[in-house]
């Protein structure tokens, strides 16, 4: 029987070829690859409307095809009625054939669905080979239904790479199909 592998997965094979020749690798260790994908919503209203954060696991759990973990808040703040413990968030951790999935999908999908794309942020690098991006929509996603959503939100992906540097990491997600934008 054979077993499945993603698309971005084996496009990943072909593309860690093409770093060694760039970056002229010794050791296959010394390629980067993606480690994982962190997404994450901040539902800062949740502190009045609970609702708010119920809807946005839901969501978070149909983008991702997992289920999403409420976040706490780690410290209270007085000005924004927040205490500490109080739920304000969801995320989700992506590894493997998931990861890879919703890479695909975000990529070639939700990715041109946004209003007046140019490109992502080129300089969204966090100096050790980590890109972060920031979707003010969920609606992008094609799992989420229009008619069935409580209020439109936004959404971060953190996607770590295993790069030592940027420069690795932004030419690891060009092959893969990241689409920057042209300065």
């Amino acid at each position: 029987m054979e077993k499945y592998v993603p698309n971005m997965k084996k496009k990943y094979d072909q593309v860690s070829k093409e770093l060694v020749g760039e970056f002229g690798y010794t050791s296959t260790m010394q390629i980067p690859r993606i480690d994982k994908v962190i997404v994450s919503m901040g539902v800062g209203e949740a502190i009045q409307n609970k609702k708010l954060l119920d809807s946005a696991v839901k969501e978070l759990s149909q983008i991702t095809g997992q289920r999403a973990l409420k976040t706490k808040a780690r410290k209270s703040i007085s000005n924004f009625k927040l205490r500490e413990g109080m739920e304000i968030g969801a995320k989700v951790t992506l590894h493997g054939n998931h990861m890879w999935e919703f890479l695909d999908r975000f990529m070639n999908v939700a990715l041109a669905r946004v209003k007046d794309f140019r490109g992502v942020n080129p300089n969204a690098f966090d100096g050790h080979g980590n890109y972060s991006v920031g979707i003010t929509e969920q609606i992008i996603f094609p799992e989420i239904d229009y008619d069935k959503i409580e209020k439109i939100s936004g959404l971060n992906v953190a996607i770590v790479t295993t790069a030592k540097t940027d420069k690795e990491a932004k030419s690891l997600l060009e092959k893969m199909g990241m689409p920057f934008r042209k300065s």
